[in-house]
């Protein structure tokens, strides 16, 4: 429903200035200085904007456009946009202000809008599955390779431009996203695609066998741009991301959503057993006491917590998220947990939190599946499993069957789906390997409750 109503507001602007005499009449939208209000066209994605399990707008692009407004004084009216290409559209037609959608600064986009500042350098880059034998190192293999890449994008650009050296080299358009082409490369149903650095970085977490075979380019830059006539915008946006008010702002937001990447420990099962040596015998009866009071699994309590913190009861995440189990403050404060920082205290908090989630699902869904599912809820949030749930009966497929709903919950992620669902985008793979390393982790674990 949302993509329609975002292709008639397009069409609707379109037509309103058509009847005008074109650009000499002035900007299409008032400033933000009068009205207050900030216009910004988004995209779904990691990288840019999406709704985590407490239903926020979050992700660099918001966090950034939204520290810009409120430095001066303004609200923010977001559109979330389907492609690059329709966020591209929206700007055109004098629908947003301005796009923060991680587009990368290129000549042909600066001809046809007012460029604004930089953010994010990334390179774009080639990726295949690990396990393929052909894997390109260079130009001159791509030839040799199917490669599909996001229509409207700055992939097409620079390939385009390789064709022209190398008359062999050949790519597909797709109307998907890059995080759905790199899963496409991760369950082998693609062969290699493009997609910038930062958005390989991020998801390369969730799809352990992607493979970065070459850089395609030297450092981009990614930016806002801005509509035509919002020449006075396009300066204050310059004045505030280059002051020092600014840097602090993209310091933050690296350190929020990129930093702690390359800190990402993936089912290490020599370094889990380490831990249960050194750190499970302290907090192992708080678990069992969280299972005598929400008959959680005490094995699975421990799971959790070693998935959300390495049994580190001062674990910090950039997110804002505390403790052992990993909450925020405000799910802290409604279950009653007066320090996250108390191992006790968050133990039994996760422990409720996770039986709120198993408790508020049908009573008719067996088991494992319930829990698989209370899982993936305290990872993505109700309303996204929600949102899964609807979309796999609306699909025919089983809603109660967790091996459906590991096929379900990644399309919560796909264009096709997610603009008609009632939460939106969300990165619907996250829970199923969530789900998986800690059932991976439970197997090691339950030998210490036995």
């Amino acid at each position: 429903m949302r993509t329609w109503i975002a292709i008639l507001a397009v069409v609707l602007v379109l037509l309103l200035n058509a009847c005008t005499d074109g650009p000499e009449d002035g900007p299409r939208l008032e400033h933000p200085d009068e009205t207050g209000v900030l216009r910004v066209v988004t995209r779904n994605s990691a990288t840019t904007y999406y709704l985590d399990r407490h239903e926020r707008a979050v992700g660099p692009e918001v966090a950034l456009v939204e520290a810009f407004a409120d430095h001066r004084g303004w609200t923010v009216d977001w559109t979330v946009a389907a492609t690059t290409a329709e966020v591209l559209d929206y700007l055109e037609a004098g629908a947003a202000h301005l796009a923060a959608a991680g587009l990368t600064h290129l000549d042909s986009r600066n001809q046809r809008f007012e460029r604004g500042p930089a953010h994010t350098e990334i390179t774009q880059q080639v990726v295949c599955h690990r396990d393929r034998t052909d894997k390109p190192r260079s130009p001159e293999d791509l030839e040799e390779v199917v490669l599909k890449v996001t229509a409207a994008s700055s992939y097409v650009e620079r390939l385009e431009v390789l064709a022209e050296r190398y008359d062999a080299l050949t790519f597909q358009e797709d109307q998907r996203g890059s995080e759905q082409l790199l899963m496409a490369v991760e369950e082998g149903r693609l062969a290699c695609t493009v997609a910038d650095s930062n958005i390989v970085r991020l998801n390369r977490r969730y799809l352990p066998h992607l493979d970065v075979t070459m850089d395609l380019t030297e450092g981009q830059n990614l930016g806002w741009y801005l509509a035509e006539g919002q020449e006075r915008l396009a300066q204050q946006a310059f004045e505030w991301m280059n002051s020092r008010a600014g840097d602090e702002v993209i310091a933050a937001m690296e350190n929020r959503y990129y930093t702690y990447v390359g800190e990402f420990d993936f089912v290490d099962l020599r370094a889990l057993k380490r831990r249960m040596e050194s750190r499970l015998p302290r907090y192992q009866r708080h678990f069992e006491q969280a299972e005598a009071e929400t008959d959680m699994p005490a094995d699975l309590l421990a799971a959790l917590a070693y998935q959300e913190s390495h049994w580190d009861p001062q674990a910090r995440s950039p997110t804002g998220v505390r403790g052992m189990m990993m909450l925020t403050g405000r799910t802290a404060e409604s279950l009653g947990v007066n320090d996250r920082l108390d191992p006790e205290q968050s133990i039994m908090g996760g422990a409720r939190y996770l039986a709120d989630r198993h408790e508020r699902l049908p009573e008719h869904i067996p088991e494992p599946d319930r829990t698989f599912l209370a899982l993936a809820s305290y990872n993505v949030g109700r309303g996204h499993l929600l949102d899964a749930r609807q979309l796999a009966r609306d699909l025919g497929r089983d809603p109660d069957d967790w091996q459906e709903m590991r096929e379900v919950l990644p399309l919560l992620s796909d264009e096709r789906y997610y603009p008609n669902l009632r939460y939106g985008y969300a990165r619907g793979y996250e829970p199923v390997h969530f789900v998986a390393r800690i059932r991976n982790y439970r197997d090691v674990i339950r030998q210490a409750f036995e």
